[in-house]
């Protein structure tokens, strides 16, 4: 077991917080990496990453560090000691000689106990700022991989690198008639696709639904509307409404010219790899930290999306958006085609396994 090349990946929480282990653990296997994974006992990276070939899961106690009052906060600080007992157990069993965190609270013990043990961990950073879980994994990191630019001067100095982001290679392999049979539409219309995030949007929802006589005039809809958002009382040609699509993503993404959705930064990337215009509705500060805000900005100013603030959200400005959006297909592809994403994940892939041979010296 200690000549093997072994791995191990943490992050959760959120889909957003996995979406790019799963890029990367394929490629180390091919590699020859055993690859362990530490998550939660329960959270949505076990059904992610649990059911995995040649992947090892340990689930661990995980608190939610919370930015306001509550009760949770007296037991939370015990949950997090048990699970940075558990992550050291769990490494000088395993012995991994590197350790990549995507963030989400379930990876600060995970990172901490990779100091303790003397591993090299890397952090990847999606959002323009950093989350609070990574700002307390800082400390313990060789190394933090920024995704925006603008990011970098939130990094611990000689630390910080900017990479980009690692989008999951098989969404290149999508297949417009695939996607077009699998709902339903024809290839006679544009086709935008709607998502509202993992869990769904209700305002987004309910704008795109209160708007189809228009928006089907000119469009075929496929709307991603979350778990339990699921309209069954309409039934219109050119509408195709799903709760949550994993394995037939990819052909509804090669399958529409345009897509509406908020603006988790993973979510993104991948839009901007697949060069798919985007109308982006960022959550509103009201109800995060305001990070999809500065994503959805960023985005703008580099010329790859529109933004509509969440605030503004009406019938009226949704129609007003997508009529421009559609006019702009050019402009904004014009300024995506400068994009590669691949070679950010070759890159990523480089600076691991440096980190590795550095902390076998």
């Amino acid at each position: 077991m200690l000549n093997q090349k072994r791995i191990l990946f943490t992050g959760g929480g959120t889909a957003g917080h996995v979406i790019v282990n799963l890029a990367l653990i394929p490629e180390f296997q091919k590699q020859g990496y055993q690859v362990d994974y530490i998550g939660s006992y329960n959270g949505i990276e076990k059904q992610l990453i649990g059911s995995l070939e040649g992947v090892t899961y340990h689930g661990i106690s995980t608190g939610k560090l919370r930015r306001y009052m509550s009760k949770e906060n007296i037991k939370d600080p015990f949950k997090v000691m048990k699970g940075l007992m558990q992550s050291i157990r769990i490494i000088r069993k395993r012995k991994p000689q590197v350790i990549f965190s995507k963030g989400g609270f379930v990876s600060v013990p995970v990172v901490a106990a990779a100091k303790l043990n003397r591993v090299p961990a890397i952090i990847h950073e999606s959002d323009y700022t950093p989350g609070l879980a990574n700002k307390l994994s800082f400390p313990f990191a060789k190394k933090v991989l920024a995704t925006f630019p603008e990011t970098m001067k939130h990094l611990p100095d000689g630390k910080g690198q900017y990479i980009g982001a690692v989008v999951r290679e098989e969404l290149f392999t999508g297949d417009e008639r695939r996607g077009l049979s699998f709902s339903g539409l024809t290839s006679q219309k544009p086709v935008v696709l709607v998502m509202g995030g993992s869990t769904g949007s209700k305002k987004i929802n309910d704008a795109i639904r209160s708007n189809l006589d228009e928006l089907l005039k000119d469009l075929q809809i496929i709307h991603i509307c979350g778990q339990g958002h699921k309209d069954e009382s309409i039934n219109r040609p050119g509408y195709a409404q799903f709760e949550y699509v994993n394995d037939e993503l990819k052909d509804l993404f090669a399958a529409s010219d345009f897509i509406i959705s908020r603006a988790g930064s993973n979510a993104i990337f991948e839009f901007l790899a697949l060069k798919k215009p985007m109308l982006l509705i960022p959550l509103s500060r009201k109800a995060s930290r305001g990070d999809q805000i500065l994503n959805a900005d960023s985005f703008v100013k580099q010329g790859y999306a529109h933004k509509l603030e969440e605030e503004e959200l009406t019938s009226e400005s949704l129609l007003t958006e997508v009529k421009r959006l559609m006019d702009s297909k050019e402009e904004l592809l014009h300024h995506m085609n400068n994009y590669e994403s691949r070679r950010t994940k070759n890159e990523v892939i480089s600076i691991i396994q440096h980190a590795q041979k550095a902390g076998n010296r």
